[in-house]
């Protein structure tokens, strides 16, 4: 039996950050879905948000919340690279990415999809508008920061990559980035999700897809 369990869900976002890291370092993980209240219940005796994923260290007696958080902390399993680099320069840069991608792409699309989620009456049109203008800021902004990157911190394949995959793959079947203009955005987009931790990730998440609460659309393989 494995010390590690991952407490998520194979169609959220965070929970694919750390799903990603496992997949990547190939560190035996049990994996335990949340899908109801009681589940949820249970998931705050462990942290009292209940927020997903928390990763549970059976052998150190601690659980582990917060995707990013996650993710470094299996860097200590494994002989794979580490997702946070040794050099403290490139891991300042794949924290520095990890961070933009969560709060300007993760934030704005929860926005748009948990509006859909609110009871009739209630939405908050404004809002949803102003989250679709963030995503059309911050396209550009990776797109340039691609340019001469393999990866979206640099030459290697990291946190800020993790991040990245959930974000863009969500973000993109809400608000397409005009894909010929930002291309460097674009090229890393098909490398991403070809990669096969991430690959894998998007196969296990496709039963669950009836729950997206807006139209999938056809473009998003």
């Amino acid at each position: 039996m494995t010390a590690l369990t991952l407490h998520e869900h194979p169609f959220a976002s965070y929970c694919w950050k750390a799903l990603i890291a496992l997949y990547e370092r190939d560190v035996p993980f049990t994996r335990h879905q949340i899908d109801d209240d009681a589940d949820r219940a249970a998931l705050a005796e462990l942290w009292p948000m209940a927020s997903m994923p928390v990763l549970e260290d059976g052998d150190a007696g601690i659980a582990v919340p917060e995707s990013t958080i996650v993710v470094e902390y299996l860097d200590r399993f494994g002989d794979a690279p580490p997702m946070v680099p040794a050099n403290p320069d490139a891991a300042l840069r794949a924290r520095l990415w990890d961070r933009v991608i969560d709060g300007h792409v993760q934030t704005p699309m929860q926005k748009i999809v948990l509006d859909n989620l609110r009871p009739e009456g209630s939405g908050d049109a404004y809002g949803v508008e102003e989250a679709r203008g963030k995503l059309d800021l911050i396209y550009p902004v990776l797109d340039r920061q691609l340019r001469g990157n393999e990866w979206l911190a640099g030459p290697d394949f990291t946190l800020a990559d993790c991040s990245a995959a959930p974000g863009l793959f969500y973000a993109r079947a809400l608000r397409r980035w005009d894909e010929d203009a930002l291309a460097d955005l674009t090229r890393y987009y098909e490398a991403l999700t070809a990669h096969p931790s991430v690959a894998r990730v998007i196969d296990e998440a496709r039963p669950f897809r009836s729950f997206f609460p807006l139209p999938w659309p056809d473009y998003v393989h």
